[in-house]
């Protein structure tokens, strides 16, 4: 016999906040709803979690159901429970934010969802429910992390330049870092490993390519060795 709540239950559901840097600007993915409420407005991906999933299971679904992407890092970021944060009734999301690298993912609109597009986050249209709200809590957590953590990396390609490395810096934290100095510290910490490979293609010098080693990063971080730029 099944048991009886004696309270009536929430609904659950997740948000995702995508990012990812074209052009030396930093981006984030939206859909346009095509179902009630805020049919036909910018809305974050996501959509009610199912009695038989776990929360990213969740997140990774429906990401996958409405905009085509797949296994791409993606981290529980905070859980938003609003009273009136959904016009349908009580809801609660639990919110993660994702890091792609633009040119290696094709996104798709499907399901519930007319389009989908990327949008500076600095000209993001007005969104629907909470989510102005969502975005700007996973700015700031892609501002605080990207400090001390690794994460900037998901952003790249697997080969880059140093150039772009700063790039990516610079314009998550929305400032500009000394080119000498950045180079002579993220070189002493070790985690990259410089290929025989150069920039293919460009107008100017062809720079050397960079990878970032994980495995040895992982390695380091068990010594207690503490990234930061």
């Amino acid at each position: 016999m099944a048991h009886t709540y004696e309270y009536p239950r929430p609904a659950l559901t997740v948000d995702c906040v995508v990012f990812a840097l074209d052009d030396g600007e930093l981006k984030v993915l939206l859909i346009q709803r095509d179902l009630p409420p805020f049919a036909g407005t910018w809305a974050l991906p996501g959509g009610f979690v199912r009695m038989e999933e776990g929360l990213e299971e969740a997140a990774r679904r429906e990401l996958a159901e409405e905009t085509g992407l797949q296994d791409i890092f993606l981290e529980q970021l905070y859980t938003f429970g609003g009273v009136d944060r959904d016009p349908r009734g009580r809801v609660v999301s639990v919110a993660y934010y994702a890091l792609v690298n633009l040119a290696a993912h094709r996104v798709q609109a499907s399901t519930d969802a007319r389009l989908a597009a990327w949008f500076a986050v600095s000209e993001v249209p007005t969104l629907a429910f909470d989510h102005e709200q969502i975005l700007a809590a996973a700015l700031a957590r892609l501002k605080g992390k990207v400090r001390y953590e690794p994460i900037g990396f998901e952003l790249l390609p697997a080969h880059f330049t140093l150039s772009q490395i700063q790039q990516l810096y610079e314009t998550v934290l929305e400032r500009t870092l000394d080119k000498r100095n950045f180079r002579k510290k993220i070189l002493t910490m070790g985690v990259l490993v410089e290929t025989d490979e150069i920039q293919q293609d460009v107008a100017h010098r062809a720079a050397r390519l960079y990878r970032f080693d994980e495995q040895k990063y992982r390695k380091l971080k068990k010594r207690g060795f503490n990234f930061e730029v």
